[in-house]
């Protein structure tokens, strides 16, 4: 149901989330929605609940993982590209919202870029975690 939801309609999936927050079965909400098809409607309603309430980090990290993961396997070059640019939009976002602490996914974030480096959006992502976190 909430996949359904927040594909159809994702504003109304995340005022349905936020009065869901303090519910015990909050939880199993969170794992729908990690489990669910990578979208724009998905980034969409994860980038608004951080927003707007605090999520657990290994939530947002599993999501984090799961977006980067769908990247890679489009075979779809065009289609690849495309969630790439959204991946990283959403990543940029929640980085410059101090959503995330950028060290804990630094290592993976950074992989992710190197190898969609010529995607503009890639490039600049990486440019924003070397100097937030720099190489010593």
């Amino acid at each position: 149901m909430l996949p359904d939801l927040v594909e159809k309609n994702p504003r109304i999936a995340v005022q349905v989330l936020f009065k869901l927050m303090s519910s015990s079965s909050i939880a199993e909400y969170f794992s729908e929605l990690v489990n669910m098809q990578m979208s724009l409607h998905s980034m969409e309603v994860v980038n608004r609940l951080t927003t707007s309430v605090e999520l657990p980090t290994a939530f947002i990290h599993l999501y984090i993982t799961n977006c980067i993961t769908a990247c890679e396997i489009v075979k779809d070059k065009q289609a690849q590209q495309k969630f790439v640019r959204l991946v990283c939009v959403f990543l940029s976002s929640l980085i410059k919202n101090k959503v995330i602490d950028v060290k804990g996914l630094y290592y993976e974030v950074q992989k992710f870029c190197m190898d969609h480096s010529r995607v503009k959006e890639a490039a600049s992502l990486f440019r924003l975690l070397q100097q937030l976190v720099p190489v010593d």
